[in-house]
């Protein structure tokens, strides 16, 4: 599969995810699968920011791309997720949180003196505590940065190694392993510690299938047709999608 393809179906199981946490009902079946493979998305957008942040022509203009994204998509993100009246601040979008990341990268990239970068870098991360996917998106995103797919200047690596591989598998581990313990410190209150734990390794589901499609499924290339549309696509479809929501929201 090339990268445009396993967007895309990050694209589509982002929508699920949302559509169960606005309109469906917290504990039925349909909703937990919806939501729990939604999961797929947030980690498979770090990962390829990383590499987008290696292939880009101009990381600047990378970077106010997703800036201007992160505030066009704010309204469409709050009209969503507000549970209550027409529209109130929620948080931050998840799009401003991978401008944070894109940040990150800059700084791992840019600051040599290591007690300023892991400051400058401590910083980015608190600062998400107000965004989608607080805290855990910008750890994917370091983790993925750090774990060879990238040189010292922000370069793509393009070999896919057993060695790369192991890497990758070590990261998404770690993942799986915060992620499931962050549902079942949640999920443990509410719970029996049987269910509890059955939903925590519900929610890493959809983090597993993004490490099989990206570490033995993709094949490190770009896809070949509509290269112009299927780079806007992805940024347009947040906002879009949400405002569509929100709206569907409004009128039931």
């Amino acid at each position: 599969m090339n990268r445009d393809e396993i967007k895309y179906i990050a694209m589509f199981t982002m929508l699920l995810n949302h559509i169960a946490n606005i309109f469906l009902e917290p504990g039925t079946l349909l909703f937990e699968i919806f939501v729990d493979v939604g999961y797929f998305t947030a980690i498979t957008m770090c990962y390829f920011l990383v590499e987008g942040y290696g292939y880009t022509r101009s990381k600047e203009k990378y970077g106010k791309r997703l800036l201007l994204f992160a505030a066009i998509s704010e309204i469409p993100f709050c009209l969503a997720f507000t549970e209550e009246g027409t529209i109130s601040f929620v948080n931050m979008n998840m799009m401003f949180t991978l401008f944070l990341c894109f940040l990150i990268l800059v700084v791992r990239e840019k600051v040599q003196a290591d007690w300023r970068r892991n400051a400058c870098i401590i910083v980015l991360v608190v600062l998400s505590i107000y965004s989608d996917w607080a805290l855990l998106a910008p750890l994917f995103t370091l983790w993925f940065a750090t774990c060879g797919l990238t040189d010292a200047q922000g370069k793509i690596a393009e070999d896919f190694t057993a060695q790369r591989r192991k890497k990758l598998w070590k990261v998404f581990g770690n993942a799986m392993l915060l992620f499931g313990l962050v549902n079942l410190a949640e999920n443990i209150e509410t719970m029996s510690p049987g269910m509890s734990i059955l939903r925590s390794l519900g929610a890493v589901a959809g983090i597993f299938l993004s490490a099989v499609c990206i570490i033995y499924l993709y094949n490190g290339q770009q896809g070949k047709k509509y290269r112009t549309f299927s780079k806007w696509f992805f940024y347009i479809f947040y906002p879009a999608h949400l405002l569509i929501l929100g709206l569907l929201r409004l009128a039931q």
